[in-house]
Order: C-alpha cells, then sequence, then structure tokens
C-alpha cells in the first residue's frame, strides 16, 4: 500500500490566505473558544515584532506556529485538523484592520479575507475561511464583510453562544487596540502580518494521518477529543440530506453536557455496550463495541446518544422530575455522585433511558444501586471486580433478569453484607476514602434524611483525641489500650461543618463541645455531632453502646443483617 503524502512549508501569512487555501472548519471541530487574553497575546506580540524599526525586507520573521489539514494537492480545499483559534482570531484582526488603513490597503485585505471570483480561473467569490454551520452566516455577516464589523461595537453579547461571543469581544478588542495606533503603524502591521509572518502549514490528503501529526505537534494538550473524531465517522457516514439534522441533534447535546462531560459520556456509552473494563484506546473499542452493533449513524443518534445523554444528564446534575417521588430519586443521586468513581453510571443511565421506567421503578433500582455501591467502597473492591459487577448488572438489565432475586449481581449476598458489616466496625477513619461518605450517610439516616449537606466544607473530627495531654481528663477515661482501640472507629467519629483545629481537637470532653462542636447559633447541623452533644462523658463504655447503635443503623440502611 502506498504510503501517505505528507507535505510541511513556513508560508507567510499572505500566501495562507490566498487562492493557494480555502479554509473548511469541519464539524466535528469544538466552537470558537478563543478569548481576548488569547487574542490580545497575538496582538501584543505582533505589534511587538513589527515595531522594531528595522525594515521588512531585513526584520525577523515572526512564527505563529502551526496548522494542520486534510488537503488534496492541486486543491484549495483545506479541512483544518488544527489550526482553527489561530486562523480565526487572524481573520478577525485582518477584518478589523480594513477599518483603519487608506482605501488601497483595505482593498487588498478585503483579498486576504473573501476570494474575489476569476471566470477564467474559474473560481467564484467566497470567503477565505468558512466556520463551522452554526457560526458560519454570523462570521460572515459580522466580521469578513466590512459593513458588519462596524456594527460590532454595539452588538449586544449577553444572548449570543459562546463562540460568536468571542468572535465579537475579540474584534472588538482589535478595532480598539488599532484605534490607539496612528495609520503609518497600521499600514506596518498589516505589511508585516503579511509579509513577515509565517504559519507551518501541514497537510495531508488522509485524516488520520492528520490527527496523528496533531497530537504529535501539540504539546500543550488536545483540543480535537475522542469525541469529534467519532462526530466526523458517524455524522460522515450520514445521507448528504440528513447530515444537517443530526450534526444539531449531536451538538445539541454536546452544549447541554459541556464538553469535558459529554466526553466522558462516551467513556459510560461503551461501558453500556461493551459491560468490561477498557483494555485499548476509547477510539478502538468504541468502534469495536458501539458502532459494531449500531453501525447506522441516525440510529446510533436517535437511540443511543440522545437517550443516554439526557439519562447522564440527569443523574450527574441529580435532576430528575416527577409529579411524585422526585426527591427521594434525587436524594439516591446526590449519594451516587459523593462516591469516589464514576463506575456506576452506565448502569444508571442505562436503566433510565428506558421510556417504560417510572419513577418508583428507578427509585428502587437506585436504591440497589447505592447499596452495591456503597459496599464495594467500603470493602475496597478494586476498579476491575466493580468494573465486571457493574458489567453484569448490565448484562441483567438488558436480558430482562429479575433484579431482586436471588443471585442477581445488583443484590449482596450473605459473604458480601457479612464484610461490609465487619468492615464498618474496624478503624474507619484510616480509610481516607470511605470515612466522609459513611458518616455522611449515617447522619443522614439518623435525621431520617431530613439533613442538609450544602456546606463549604465538612470535616470528620474525633471526639477522643488522638493525641491527649498526659494531664486531661481523657487519660483518665481511658487506658492506653482503650484509646488504641476506639480513637479511629465509627463511635468516636463526628461532623465539622469547618476547619480543624488541632489545638481544639484535644480540648478537655466539656470544652470541646461547648468551644468546638457546637455552632454559632448553639446547635449543631448534624444528628451525630448532636448526640455527642448531649452526652456528660466520653468513655469506653459510652462508645461500645454507641458502636452497637451506629452499626445497626447502617445495617437497616443498607440491609445488611
Amino acid at each position: 500500500m502506498a504510503s501517505t503524502k505528507i507535505q510541511a512549508a513556513e508560508r507567510p501569512i499572505g500566501d495562507v490566505f490566498s487562492d493557494d487555501y480555502r479554509f473548511i472548519i469541519p464539524r466535528y471541530q469544538r466552537p470558537y473558544a478563543w478569548t481576548t487574553e488569547q487574542a490580545g497575546e497575538m496582538f501584543d506580540d505582533l505589534m511587538a515584532a513589527a515595531s522594531t524599526g528595522a525594515p521588512l525586507d531585513v526584520a525577523d520573521p515572526y512564527f505563529l506556529g502551526s496548522i494542520v489539514l486534510v488537503k488534496a494537492e492541486n486543491d484549495a480545499e483545506a479541512e483544518v485538523v488544527d489550526g482553527q483559534q489561530r486562523l480565526t482570531t487572524l481573520t478577525l484582526l485582518l477584518s478589523a484592520l480594513r477599518l483603519h488603513v487608506a482605501d488601497d490597503f483595505a482593498t487588498s485585505l478585503d483579498g486576504r479575507v473573501f476570494q474575489k471570483g476569476d471566470p477564467i480561473k474559474g473560481t467564484i467569490d467566497q470567503p477565505r475561511l468558512t466556520l463551522r454551520e452554526r457560526d458560519h452566516g454570523f462570521f460572515e455577516k459580522y466580521v469578513q464583510a466590512q459593513s458588519g464589523v462596524e456594527q460590532l461595537p454595539s452588538l449586544a453579547t449577553d444572548k449570543l453562544p459562546d463562540s460568536q461571543g468571542n468572535l465579537v469581544r475579540n474584534t472588538v478588542l482589535f478595532l480598539n487596540r488599532l484605534a490607539e495606533l496612528d495609520r503609518e503603524d497600521c499600514h506596518r502591521l498589516v505589511s508585516f502580518i503579511d509579509r513577515n509572518t509565517y504559519l507551518v502549514v501541514v497537510s495531508t490528503q488522509d485524516f488520520e494521518s492528520a490527527y496523528r501529526i496533531f497530537t504529535v505537534l501539540n504539546e500543550r494538550g488536545l483540543d480535537l477529543t475522542h469525541t469529534d473524531i467519532l462526530k466526523s465517522e458517524i455524522i460522515g457516514a450520514i445521507a448528504e440530506p440528513d447530515q444537517d439534522v443530526y450534526t444539531k441533534k449531536w451538538e445539541s447535546e454536546e452544549e447541554d453536557l459541556g464538553r469535558v462531560d459529554f466526553a466522558d459520556l462516551f467513556s459510560h456509552i461503551r461501558m453500556v455496550f461493551a459491560k468490561t473494563k477498557a483494555r485499548e484506546s476509547i477510539l478502538k473499542e468504541f468502534r469495536s463495541s458501539v458502532l459494531s452493533q449500531v453501525p447506522d449513524g441516525c440510529r446510533f443518534v436517535d437511540e443511543v446518544l440522545v437517550p443516554l445523554s439526557d439519562a447522564f444528564e440527569v443523574v450527574t446534575r441529580v435532576d430528575y422530575k416527577a409529579a411524585t417521588g422526585a426527591d427521594a430519586v434525587n436524594g439516591l443521586l446526590r449519594w451516587l455522585n459523593m462516591l469516589d468513581n464514576t463506575d456506576w453510571i452506565p448502569p444508571a443511565i442505562r436503566y433510565l433511558s428506558d421510556p417504560a421506567i417510572d419513577t418508583a421503578t428507578f427509585h428502587q433500582f437506585l436504591v440497589d444501586l447505592e447499596r452495591l455501591a456503597a459496599s464495594m467502597l467500603i470493602r475496597r473492591v478494586d476498579i476491575t471486580r466493580r468494573v465486571e459487577r457493574y458489567g453484569r448488572v448490565l448484562e441483567s438489565i438488558e436480558t430482562g433478569v429479575d433484579l431482586y432475586g436471588p443471585g442477581s449481581p445488583l443484590q449482596l449476598d450473605g459473604n458480601e453484607r457479612n464484610d461490609t458489616l465487619r468492615r464498618l466496625g474496624d478503624e474507619i477513619y484510616t480509610v481516607t476514602r470511605i470515612r466522609l461518605y459513611v458518616l455522611l450517610r449515617l447522619d443522614s439516616a439518623l435525621s431520617s434524611g431530613g439533613a442538609s449537606y450544602d456546606h463549604p466544607l465538612i470535616t470528620v473530627e474525633h471526639v477522643l483525641p488522638q493525641t491527649p495531654s498526659a494531664d486531661s481528663t481523657w487519660r483518665s477515661w481511658f487506658t492506653n489500650e482503650e484509646h488504641g482501640y476506639w480513637v479511629h472507629r465509627l463511635a468516636n467519629l463526628t461532623l465539622l461543618a469547618r476547619r480543624k483545629n488541632s489545638q481544639a481537637s484535644n480540648y478537655d470532653f466539656d470544652i470541646k463541645k461547648r468551644k468546638y462542636f457546637t455552632a454559632k447559633n448553639g446547635v449543631s447541623p448534624f444528628a451525630l455531632t448532636s448526640q455527642v452533644l448531649t452526652e456528660q462523658q466520653w468513655t469506653p463504655e459510652l462508645l461500645e453502646h454507641r458502636q452497637r447503635k451506629l452499626l445497626s443503623t447502617l445495617a437497616d440502611l443498607w440491609r445488611l443483617k
């Protein structure tokens, strides 16, 4: 098989914005994202490089970096894989410069922004740079057309999409900076950009090759994610008349979730289909596990992406809505989102995406999903076994197995229940990743679910100090052996809505209750801490009784008996 030809060359901006190139921003690219910070930095760097005083024919060149294109030889059309932000911002600057230079310069700049048709060459009037469909019309009207640039300073941006707001604010920034210069300085800046400012243009006829080049060149981290590439493949395979409709559906889901969460969603969709831990790249696994089962792009968007994205938004935003029962569902979702992992999300979104699921059924499922997730957290189940367990839950959901019957992977067997309860009775404080979750869950059970945990900070505190002073009351209540046994166990731990104070932690019990455990209004927001405040002494006998009661509460909550 012939190797893919890769071309790379340093090209001055005057050659980049010429008939040699017609740049297209493909559908899979993210919207224009540079803010006035990046645009201002580019402007300052160009001004500094252009203002050395040296004649332009001997002035040092200025390099703006590289762009990566998918482009056939002898064809001007170039799909931009990397470089959208630079090319767009340069277009904003060239468009703004037209308002601050003489007419002949402005006419020349028009040619850099817009290609004039030539009947002999067979070319038509068209922009040098075409943005994604959602922004293209706005960009052409208000940036590439000079009359539109003149309107930008008075254009309200509060209701515009982020990308269009960035276009407006960056252009206005350039207009304001250029207004501070005299005309000769603007002329020199235009000439410097056109003749002395360079981009390294890397092009290949193959997208995969272009993407590999991009990953090597882009040391700052990938702007292009696996979802962008999958979007290009999936939407690109849809019949042309339907592509715009499905592009809008895709982008609507992405905008609802945000770029980062949308990328995470695809990992969860992979798990829904694969039901195993990922062993290769997300791209390879998504193609082999998901697209092999749903090869039709329209079906994928309508039957997989949209319902699972909507479910993902509900479970991660804790935003379930129903006429009745929504508070209980959202309460369980809130607990699940407090866990130190997100492995529970695939079964949750797969279950919720079924249109036949009602509120009561979803609530019942979440009760047992949270129970399973909490048990695996407490038992320190590693990620491999955790994912394997959730994979079996997914399999049961799809095959219609009774999720609440004996042997269901959603349920805990006798050994798992016993092990969970045993570990809750051991030292909890020393296991950092579980102690806060367990104590908050316990506190909620003690308050019958009525407590709120939206405090800016919640910490776990010992009642019996870790290092009581030799002359403290603690030493008369606890032997060294008793202290070592109880100090990190459940009965001796409580919650505070404040930062820890190492000095206050060692107060004697009465002082500690009054000065450290009591909030400014004289009460504690936590049921656990309120119980501590009612005690007159804190002894091994009290802790033994308290440990039994608290463990019994958790055993009832998670059905561990």
